[in-house]
């Protein structure tokens, strides 16, 4: 192979990785809060960095990136779930970095109250996209059948806001191509460190 194509799948290469830090985002902080502002209010959360710490780094890597920042709350489920991270405001999908391994075996319980990464089938796609559990979904945990879905934080406060957000109407969106979807579209306006 000529050297030429090495030296550009090596820069390439690195131009891919280059947007998935490994290093540890705030190593101080061991149990980073974090301030989730939406269209109807504050949600203080409180993320577990010695359960989940591959999920928290990735997550904190987005936020300090501004990924989060006007991005829909697509998907609300009442008794179940709210869940973001997948689109921005304009529809278009959230950037990533990449996938993280999932951490469902860590001991933390998809509770009320509990944040979660979202994913497909494979149980290592988690990406962008999570939620929050509006009551205790055993179901969402791991068993002896499969994987679980990663909890990696819980709510502090603004658990109202939460449920304010289950209330509202949601429909079938063709955009979407996706059911339980807020007619009037709701947002997450930024996400930050406290």
């Amino acid at each position: 192979m000529p050297k030429i194509v090495i030296c550009f799948l090596l820069l390439l290469s690195n131009l891919v990785f280059a947007d998935c830090p490994t290093e540890k985002a705030y190593p101080n902080n061991m149990f980073p809060e974090l301030v989730i502002e939406t269209d109807l209010g504050a949600i203080t959360v409180e993320l577990d960095r010695l359960k989940a710490p591959l999920t928290v780094n990735h997550i904190l890597h987005l936020v300090k990136n501004k990924r989060y920042d006007n991005s829909l709350i697509h998907r609300v489920v009442p008794g179940f779930v709210i869940q973001s991270g997948a689109f921005k405001a304009d529809l278009s999908e959230l950037e990533s970095c990449g996938t993280v391994v999932n951490e469902s075996g860590n001991g933390l319980k998809n509770t009320r109250g509990s944040l979660s990464m979202a994913r497909y089938n494979d149980p290592h796609s988690a990406a962008a996209s999570f939620f929050i559990n509006l009551g205790n979904n055993d179901n969402l945990d791991p068993s002896s059948d499969g994987w679980g879905y990663a909890v990696f934080g819980f709510v502090t406060d603004g658990m109202d806001v939460v449920d304010n957000i289950a209330a509202v109407k949601t429909h079938y969106n063709n955009q979407l191509d996706a059911k339980d979807v807020p007619i009037e579209p709701l947002h997450i306006i930024s996400i930050k460190v406290k």
